[in-house]
């Protein structure tokens, strides 16, 4: 039993050390381009704290991102009506495979049907 339990925390660590780390800055992020799946938070995240300490709104267009920089403008594209925003990060995730970015409720709408709960998008950093 101690055996599988030391075995499987050394993977977990592996696995762990293997996630990308936060970009340091602008400069680093700068150019950076990603498609994938955006979200948008949920009613019960408004007014908590974002991973950058701001209180959360969902009428900003803010989103959430695992690894660019706090402040860091990304021009964001549904990928089925070429309809595109620009949001500021604020906040760590999202954490779901395959998913990319988590967009406030407006910012979402502003590009695609909150009634679909994910588009497909691509993310570009503009600085």
């Amino acid at each position: 039993m101690k055996l599988s339990g030391l075995v499987l925390s050394t993977a977990l660590l592996l696995l762990a050390g293997c996630a990308s780390a936060p970009m340091r800055d602008n400069a680093e992020a700068r150019g950076f381009q990603e498609t994938g799946e955006a979200s948008f938070y949920a009613d019960k995240y408004q007014g908590r704290k974002t991973a950058n300490g701001e209180a959360f709104d969902q009428a900003k267009a803010t989103a959430a991102h695992k690894r660019l920089p706090f402040g860091s403008k990304v021009k964001v594209t549904n990928l089925s009506n070429n309809k595109s925003i620009v949001v500021r990060i604020n906040d760590r995730g999202p954490f779901v495979r395959g998913r990319i970015i988590d967009l406030s409720r407006s910012a979402f709408a502003k590009i695609g049907d909150t009634k679909l709960g994910v588009i497909e998008v691509e993310i570009k950093v503009l600085d």
